[in-house]
């Protein structure tokens, strides 16, 4: 090929390649499959090797990255980078409202919020649409060079977008966040604790980290991402009045923008769309720490002016903290229902993310080898997802050290014996079957919503029936009489009556409701609906093989040695003869699958549902002739989300899988039915 035809084919292929990199990493909307990609940007890396003298720095080649020789260079901003004033409350938030107000006398006035991403601040700069230069925000006035690494951000367009009837402006600066996912933040964790490197604390962290590297081709495994939201400067008119018409023509450029921004005309729908994230915050498959309220009106920003520090006319309203540090008082271990051993920590008190945080989970032995927590330590705690604490780091060890934590050989509640589970598996279990705290979990885990539905038998009920003795096993439940629930504490005629009517509805419940009640290990609510479904009776399950049951698609060799093991005690058998005698049924009703709306469809759940539990929504999918599943993947059609979501709606994101709210989810039922 001669020069004149390779310099025609370079540009074909990088405005193809650059095209393709704009569908997937800003759109979420690829047309290509990997391999042709590939392809493509193969023939383009042959063709620079044979012609050097036209690779351009903004080839999309150079997106993987090359190593520098020296430190990032300092860059003096265009127009100073302002940091945000901070608001943690309404009434905080109301204050600036007024404040607004006072400074726009009559005007009316709207509000752009955005969700405020806890990443890494960069000015990216465009000479007639090209990108030249990247710079951190470092004090406002001067940052760093990292074009280099910024080059890598795939997010990160090379060449602007253009229609051709609105030219591209001389120089544009814009200003946004760099980020990581959560996956790829837990992805590159997971590689350093392999290779015994140290670990980041948490996503920011690590995107501060990776955009100041030397070398770019460690910033570009990174998978970092960019989301545009203001400009600093515009030499020629962009033809735009407002915030709201600015993110517009960004996505028209080609510009990653955040698809949560919201328009709105009141601070009341500030505070509705502040709430609204709040609750789906740990859902989104990156790290928000806020929302971020700006005057829409340019115009109006420009009478509101700025501070020496800050602009008057934006605000960041913080989300209550999702880290705190705090002091380990305890190290204690605790029994679960099926005996396993968890060290827990008890914390001195600390607000973390609307909460009071008293105590984090320390998952196992082997965490707390890896933390090296001891009592007396200062530590970082974190709510993951908002909902479960856990220890981070150990941010200040006691001096002296306290004493290490170590695998009891007696479990500390019934002295029986601690035993190691099996296949590599990092567990401690208390081995004796008459431990009174696994009773007790076990017996709160069979009353639950997911398996008998027995209002009313929470933890304080449970644990004065075992104290009293009136309960020894799961079956005694169904033994119990008025005169032993009127001996409980808070417990009068009318709730003793109604705990006993909800015990007698139980005994109707299916086989796969009790099958998973029994809280055998490893056999989950779907297991246990496969098994009923596939034996009918309690009886022909427990008269399955090993080879019958891993006959079974769903069914695996370790849920098949757990069922095996259950079932084989005599106690175990004679336990469940109780249950016959007591009048629970143990039977799984036979039902033609239905043909209607919902035949055919895949659902799964994530967060919690406020009209009924997911095992219920479940049972409605199945009525209807759908097919509920744990795991989000490709072929699933709906996934319904309710407060608190967890990674899975943030997979379906990724995934592209259709996402309803509950209120959508019951009228699909009720259009079904």
């Amino acid at each position: 090929m001669d020069k004149t035809k390779a310099v025609k084919e370079i540009e074909r292929l990088s405005r193809e390649i650059e095209e393709h990199n704009y569908r997937y990493y800003v759109l979420d909307q690829p047309k290509v499959a990997d391999k042709e990609y590939d392809d493509l940007l193969k023939r383009l890396i042959r063709l620079e090797e044979q012609f050097p003298q036209l690779r351009s720095g903004n080839s999309p080649t150079q997106r993987v990255g090359t190593k520098v020789a020296a430190a990032a260079k300092p860059v003096t901003h265009r127009l100073k980078m302002y940091s945000l004033d901070n608001t943690y409350s309404v009434e905080e938030l109301r204050e600036w409202h007024d404040r607004v107000l006072k400074g726009l006398p009559g005007q009316a006035v709207e509000y752009v919020v955005e969700l405020k991403i806890d990443g890494v601040s960069a000015a990216l700069t465009y000479q007639r649409g090209e990108f030249v230069l990247g710079a951190t925000r470092g004090d406002g006035i001067a940052g760093e060079d990292v074009t280099h690494n910024l080059r890598t951000v795939r997010s990160v367009p090379l060449k602007l977008k253009s229609s051709g009837r609105d030219p591209l402006p001389e120089i544009l600066e814009v200003r946004g966040e760099v980020y990581m996912l959560r996956k790829d933040f837990e992805a590159l964790n997971k590689e350093r604790k392999k290779n015994e490197e140290e670990i980041f604390a948490n996503p920011r962290n690590a995107t501060s980290g990776s955009v100041k590297l030397l070398d770019s081709r460690v910033t570009a495994r990174r998978n970092l991402q960019f989301f545009i939201h203001s400009f600093g400067l515009i030499e020629r008119d962009m033809a735009v009045s407002s915030q709201w018409e600015f993110l517009a023509k960004a996505k028209q450029y080609g510009f990653s923008v955040n698809p949560h921004n919201r328009l709105c005309r009141s601070i009341g729908e500030v505070m509705d769309f502040y709430a609204e994230f709040q609750q789906r915050r740990s859902g989104l498959p990156y790290e928000v720490d806020g929302v971020v309220i700006k005057v829409n009106s340019f115009a109006q920003q420009g009478r509101l002016g700025a501070t020496l520090k800050s602009p008057r006319w934006a605000v960041a309203f913080k989300f209550p903290a999702s880290q705190a540090t705090t002091t380990v008082r305890d190290i204690v271990i605790q029994v679960g229902r099926t005996g396993v051993l968890t060290p827990v920590s008890e914390l001195e008190p600390v607000p973390c993310a609307g909460v009071t945080i008293s105590r984090c989970t320390l998952h196992n032995f082997e965490e707390v080898e890896r933390l090296g927590v001891r009592v007396g330590d200062r530590v970082l705690i974190e709510r993951a997802g908002d909902v479960i604490p856990k220890v981070v780091k150990v941010v200040e060890p006691a001096h002296p050290r306290g004493k290490r934590v170590t695998v009891p050989l007696r479990c500390p509640e019934c002295g029986g014996p601690v035993v190691k589970e099996k296949d590599g598996q990092v567990a401690y279990r208390c081995a004796s079957p008459s431990c009174p705290k696994q009773l007790e979990r076990r017996l709160i885990h069979f009353a639950s919503r997911g398996a008998m539905d027995i209002e009313g038998l929470g933890e304080s009920a449970v644990v004065q029936l075992l104290e009293k003795g009136f309960v020894k096993d799961l079956s005694d439940i169904y033994a119990l009489k008025k005169e032993h629930l009127l001996r409980l504490k808070l417990f009068k005629d009318k709730k003793a009556e109604k705990l006993l009517s909800a015990i007698q509805k139980s005994k109707q419940q299916p086989l796969s409701r009790f099958l998973f009640g029994l809280g055998i290990v490893n056999i989950g609510e779907k297991a246990s609906l496969v098994l009923a479904r596939r034996f009918g009776t309690i009886d022909r399950v427990m008269a399955a093989s090993a080879d019958d049951l891993q006959a079974i698609h769903e069914i695996g060799r370790v849920m098949a040695e757990s069922l095996a093991v259950f079932f084989l005690p005599a106690s175990t058998r004679k336990l469940v003869e109780k249950f016959r005698r007591a009048g629970l049924g143990m039977k799984e009703p036979v039902k033609e699958i239905p043909v209607g709306e919902l035949s055919g469809k895949k659902f799964v759940f994530t967060g919690e549902l406020a009209n009924r539990s997911r095992a219920q929504a479940a049972e409605l999918v199945r009525r209807n002739g759908g097919e509920v599943l744990s795991s989000v993947s490709k072929s699933v059609d709906f996934i319904v989300t309710g407060e608190n979501p967890g990674s899975k709606y943030a997979k379906a994101r990724s995934l592209g899988v259709k996402i309803i709210n509950e209120r959508e989810f019951e009228e699909m039922i009720h259009e079904a039915n």
